[in-house]
């Protein structure tokens, strides 16, 4: 016992012999009993009291949702459906059925306990044609920390020609499109294929049209949605249209089939024009494509794909694309579920040499190929005439069957003269008439490749595939060892590649030796000082909006795992 204490009890007129019987503040030590020493403090001052140890600040815990008493109105006239609730690891929610379409302009509100419910396919409008342009008659609006989950099957979220999605989360509240069991916390880091996705349909120029007479390129060039049953039409010539925007959103375990071999991926753009916005976009774990563009143009910045089980950038009928800050992982394991490519460029098929010509630029990009594709046989399949521009990006791919193959003589055309291209635009390397714009372009670019790197097929012989791509040439490399930190944030190795100026690039033509950008566009591409996706520990853009699973760890600074659903205040 110390002083002080036995100081204060001797004021309180407690006696030594009735210690256990004081106060409930005063504190008797357990035991068999034993002499109490009184220290003579006459010439011994009393020693001070130690600093007490602070109590430490309880960690908080998040409280579980509790679902909403009632669905929200979205509009004047529609009243959303009420499926009841459900229970997972976060609690209860409301389920609010969104109707089958919506014919006025809506917003879903973020309510706390609510989750707004895909219950088979939903159109936001009805087609406004090939033909107008400039108008927009039906918005739906996304607040950010909205959750929407789709039914079991086809569920899926269609923004017909005409109409506009505008769907802008938070860096803190991002929008989360994902699946049923998602909430009820039945799904793994292997999960998949639980719904279908998000389709933009746009009047922007396509090939390979669904009438046999049509022109590509023009109003009468349309196709329909693969698998759709129903009508769901997309094509025009209005490259400049604006279909909405996108930003900060993440779509989980997408990807169901419609029919036959058609599946929707986790977002879908089909002839959507320049205007469009798209950007911080993560696909987790769909079925087929992470993302796939289907013609139009395309403009869309940091894009996250894991998991998917087909492609992770598949680009088709004449889209023009620009693509900067992608990072994309295959999921260990995926090639015996059917996944491909990292990127896969068209299709070969009788439309090869129809306009517009394909041409897309990815800038910034780190690309992690860990299966040996099932059927590609590649990371990377460039083919259908495709014109691809590949600059300041690194893949790990040794575990593919190679990194690169090129297919039919069109992709790989390094014959090209001097032109005009199809918007009269003279263009280096262009064919006239057909624009082409030569071969396949790779500047700083560096894989790890296995034993077969490059490869040609079709027509296309294995030695040009290899001049094509210029190993050791134009800071290229197919004998890259990577220093990445998570397996997308540059480490010593990538900090060392010299950089190519991205913004030295006219996507309009896929030439390096021009300026500018898609025709009429201001410039898409940052000037950026470093090769790859993620600059180093101090570039965060991948961090608070996205979700972590084991196919892509992501840090703690986010939404949590993606096998949760986050709860937003």
């Amino acid at each position: 016992m110390n002083t002080i204490n036995f100081r204060r009890m001797l004021i309180a007129t407690c006696s030594v012999a009735a210690l256990s019987g004081c106060g409930a503040n005063d504190i008797a030590s357990p035991g068999t009993g034993g002499n109490v020493t009184i220290n003579n403090t006459t010439n011994n001052p009393p020693a001070p009291a130690p600093t007490p140890t602070p109590t430490p600040t309880p960690t908080p815990t998040q409280t579980l949702v509790t679902a909403a008493a009632g669905c929200p109105t979205i509009a004047n006239d529609v009243q959303l459906g009420d499926a009841g609730t459900i229970t997972g690891p976060t609690g209860s929610y409301r389920v609010c059925n969104l109707p089958a379409r919506l014919t006025r302009s809506s917003t879903l509100p973020f309510t706390r306990g609510v989750l707004y419910q895909l219950n088979g396919r939903v159109d936001v409008g009805t087609d406004q044609g090939s033909a107008t342009s400039g108008t927009t008659n039906v918005v739906l609006t996304i607040e950010p920390g909205v959750i929407v989950i789709g039914a079991p099957g086809a569920s899926w979220l269609g923004i017909n020609r005409g109409n506009q999605l505008q769907a802008v989360g938070t860096p803190t509240r991002p929008i989360i499109f994902t699946s049923r069991d998602n909430a009820l916390g039945l799904v793994t880091d292997s999960s998949a294929g639980q719904w279908g996705g998000v389709v933009l349909l746009g009047r922007a120029q396509i090939t390979d049209c669904g009438a046999t007479a049509a022109q590509p390129g023009t109003t009468a060039c349309e196709r329909q949605t693969e698998g759709a049953a129903d009508p769901s039409v997309y094509g025009g010539n209005n490259n400049t249209e604006n279909n909405g925007r996108i930003q900060y959103m993440q779509i989980r375990y997408s990807g169901f089939v419609l029919s036959g071999n058609s599946e929707l991926q986790a977002l879908t753009t089909e002839g959507t024009g320049s205007a469009t916005q798209i950007s911080f976009v993560q696909s987790v774990n769909s079925s087929d494509d992470g993302a796939e563009f289907f013609g139009g143009r395309v403009n869309f910045k940091y894009y996250i794909s894991m998991g998917a089980l087909d492609d992770n950038l598949d680009t088709d009928t004449g889209l023009k694309a620009n693509f900067q800050y992608v990072i994309v992982a295959q999921r260990e394991g995926s090639a015996s579920l059917g996944a491909d490519s990292i990127i896969e460029a068209d299709s070969d098929n009788t439309f090869d040499n129809q306009l517009p010509r394909q041409n897309t630029v990815v800038s910034n990009f780190v690309f992690l190929a860990r299966i040996a594709s099932a059927n590609n046989s590649t990371a990377i399949l460039l083919r259908g005439g495709t014109d691809y521009t590949l600059v300041n990006g690194f893949m790990d791919a040794q575990n593919s069957q190679s990194c690169l193959r090129i297919s039919r003589a069109a992709t790989a055309d390094t014959n090209a003269s001097l032109g005009v291209n199809s918007t009269n635009l003279v263009v280096p390397g262009a064919t006239t008439g057909n624009d082409e714009l030569g071969a396949p372009v790779f500047r700083s670019v560096q894989f790890r490749c296995p034993t077969t790197a490059l490869q040609g097929i079709n027509s296309v012989t294995d030695a040009q595939v290899a001049a094509i791509f210029g190993a050791g040439t134009n800071n290229n490399s197919i004998t890259y060892v990577p220093t990445l930190t998570n397996g997308f944030i540059n480490g010593a190795t990538e900090t060392a590649v010299p950089v190519f100026n991205a913004t030295a690039i006219n996507a309009a033509s896929g030439q390096p030796s021009l300026s500018g950008n898609l025709a009429g566009q201001p410039a898409f591409f940052d000037n950026v000082s470093y090769a790859g996706a993620v600059r180093d520990a101090n570039d965060t853009w991948y961090t608070q909006w996205t979700c972590t699973s084991s196919v892509l760890n992501l840090g703690t600074n986010n939404t949590g795992a993606c096998t949760t659903l986050p709860i937003f205040s």
